[in-house]
């Protein structure tokens, strides 16, 4: 008896929840039937569509910002995006271009981060930016070893900035040395004559004693 030989059955692909983000800065032409977002929104859902084949689906929930600048995230169509983000409510973001997500290099790379964090890719359709291809995840490090470079040389700045200051006698922050005041006033460390005396004390002492741990003891 010859027994049919059995094709392996092909499991359909496992389902892609893309939320599809738009933003326009003014709030001129909004008003109108088919504005800007609407233009955004349909690229992306073009976009999505050319996907299906690996389980892309448009997420019904819109994610629009009209009147709002790219150059902040006090936004709130972004916010209940990334709320959807960290509640694992979709797999995948998307926007008709970069600079529509974020104008400023630091916000786009902490929100980067938090999409990688969560394991959502960011997709911009005109742009071929995908993070879950080779080239997408490439171009992602290139920014955020850029965007360490600017925080460490920020740190260094500040660093340098203190330094400078304090040599100076200015007051940085903090509680000030044994033997300093701070005049609040001027932002300036004055001497506090009877800690200093002592501070001087202490300090003879140990030359005389040449140890630290007799000081207190010899004092």
């Amino acid at each position: 008896m010859i027994r049919p030989v059995a094709t392996p059955s092909t499991a359909p692909p496992k389902v892609v929840r893309c939320a599809i983000y738009t933003r326009k800065s003014h709030e001129e032409g909004l008003q109108q039937e088919f504005n800007s977002l609407d233009a955004q929104r349909e690229s992306c859902e073009a976009y999505v569509a050319s996907q299906r084949h690996d389980g892309w689906v448009v997420l019904p929930t819109r994610y629009d910002d009209g009147g709002f600048s790219g150059g902040n995230t006090e936004r709130p169509a972004l916010k209940r995006l990334l709320d959807d983000v960290e509640a694992g409510r979709l797999d995948a973001v998307l926007c008709y271009k970069l600079d529509r997500l974020s104008r400023s290099l630091a916000d786009f790379v902490r929100l980067m981060e938090l999409f990688e964090k969560r394991g959502v890719s960011f997709v911009s359709v005109t742009q071929h930016f995908d993070t879950k291809s080779s080239m997408g995840r490439l171009t992602l490090n290139v920014l955020l070893s850029f965007a360490q470079f600017e925080r460490e040389l920020t740190a260094e700045r500040i660093r340098d900035k203190l330094a400078a200051a304090k040599m100076k006698g200015k007051y940085v922050g903090g509680r000030p040395l044994l033997g300093y005041d701070v005049d609040r006033e001027r932002m300036r460390l004055i001497i506090n004559k009877e800690e200093a005396a002592l501070v001087q004390r202490i300090f003879r002492r140990f030359i005389q004693l040449g140890s630290c741990m007799l000081v207190p003891n010899q004092a």
